[in-house]
């Protein structure tokens, strides 16, 4: 094959809600660079944060995404809470624990049938798809609308809630709304095993890479609101050391700051992740699906990702069911949460990775600085350096095939996107 240089662009690449592009640069054989940028104007919401009263954070940065709104919420909610010496009791933490399964089944139901589930059956969207495998779709709309309901019900609204406040909830949702979800849960269980199941038959590139893991891990369990934070290679520390063990910088071709490790390293957050260091602690159900699907202890293709996905999903039904059948509406709904001088840091695992905020704040509230890492940024490096060895592997395909491998690549990660599964373009150029 001749050097060559192939643009790959990428529309509506989310967290920043917009578009981006993947330059890749082959010379001479080899593949000397690979940018993941986005392009999008920066919303600026930590500066929109500063002088603000810290009450309105969650509700703020919630609208930073449409698709995981309670990640923001949560983490936001938790970084004030620290700042604020506010310890919540279980039945305020479980309660949380339901809304974010509900935005975890309706982001992996979303993301595994109806964006990513195409790319291995040959299709170029959900719609295509639905011809052939109508009964994977219905299902995976079922799952999403399920999930929404959850959200719904205890936030208060699908998307971007109105029921979440520091310290608690507004109300506690009336108990025959959370158990009118019973029923849909009991189903959900069933079909996020049959997911599981279609999922771990597909055909999945060859490409293994050894990544150190970064995820929160909690002692009792698979975690969602709270952890430590830690590293497959050993590292264990507290959220609030999360600056240290993640060090930010601007690169030229992106409006999105990248985050390493301080020498260096990118790491991969989000399922992977997760599963790699909490495997033990999911549901037993859960545990045996994954066994059976071969996922092993650890699993480092990325293309596989969409099975961690479904096990999760499994995951959530079985914990939303499970607090659900145990919960009792109680009162007050939330915790006085009285401001003080002083900073907080929070850390809650979205469904694409560990979402971290930090804020100070002054005596009468008002915020001074804040500071948002999302997952999608994190992974950004990590998506480059994946990107290099995947296309240099695979030099001999010809365009169209190297440009599929790269997108279903970049969707196996599930960066927060904001359309539909075809989001690649590729523009080609041949240097003799």
């Amino acid at each position: 094959m001749n050097p060559e240089t192939r643009t790959l662009r990428v529309d509506y690449l989310a967290r920043v809600e917009g578009e981006g592009a993947l330059h890749l640069e082959i010379e001479g054989g080899r593949v000397t660079r690979a940018e993941l940028a986005i392009f999008e104007p920066p919303r600026y919401f930590e500066a929109l944060l500063r002088g603000r009263d810290f009450h309105e954070a969650p509700d703020i940065t919630a609208r930073i995404c449409g698709i995981c709104p309670v990640a923001y919420m949560m983490s936001a909610c938790q970084a004030m809470e620290d700042a604020c010496g506010v310890a919540l009791p279980p039945a305020i933490q479980d309660l949380r624990r339901v809304l974010y399964c509900g935005e975890w089944i309706e982001s992996h139901g979303l993301h595994v049938h109806l964006l990513h589930l195409p790319d291995f059956l040959g299709f170029p969207d959900a719609v295509q798809m639905a011809r052939v495998h109508p009964e994977a779709v219905r299902r995976g709309l079922r799952l999403k609308k399920l999930g929404n309901a959850l959200v719904e019900a205890v936030g208060g609204r699908a998307i971007h809630p109105v029921n979440v406040r520091l310290g608690g909830f507004y109300r506690a949702p009336p108990l025959e709304t959370l158990q009118g979800l019973i029923p849909e849960l009991a189903w959900a269980i069933e079909a996020a095993e049959e997911t599981i199941r279609f999922v771990a038959d597909l055909d999945f590139p060859d490409f293994e890479v050894d990544y150190e893991f970064i995820a929160l891990v909690h002692p009792d369990e698979y975690p969602m609101n709270a952890g430590r934070l830690t590293s497959s290679r050993g590292g264990d520390w507290p959220v609030s050391d999360f600056p240290a063990v993640l060090t930010e910088t601007h690169v030229s071709h992106s409006t999105a700051l990248q985050s390493r490790r301080p020498d260096g390293t990118p790491v991969l957050m989000g399922p992977l992740a997760r599963y790699a260091l909490n495997r033990e602690r999911l549901t037993p159900r859960a545990r045996v699906a994954a066994a059976a699907a071969g996922l092993g202890t650890v699993c480092r293709n990325p293309y596989q990702a969409i099975v961690v996905r479904a096990v999760e999903i499994l995951l959530a039904c079985e914990e939303a069911l499970r607090l659900i059948k145990g919960y009792a509406p109680f009162e007050p709904a939330a915790l006085a949460v009285m401001p003080r001088a002083g900073e907080g840091h929070g850390a809650t695992e979205a469904p694409r990775g560990t979402l971290y905020h930090h804020y100070r704040i002054a005596a009468d509230g008002m915020i001074d600085s804040a500071r948002i890492v999302p997952p999608t940024a994190v992974n950004q490096a990590r998506i480059e350096a994946d990107l290099v060895a995947l296309a240099q592997a695979n030099l001999d395909l010809a365009d169209d095939r190297l440009r599929a491998l790269c997108e279903q690549a970049i969707r196996s990660y599930d960066p927060c996107i904001s359309c539909a599964t075809h989001f690649l373009k590729l523009d080609v150029v041949r240097h003799p």
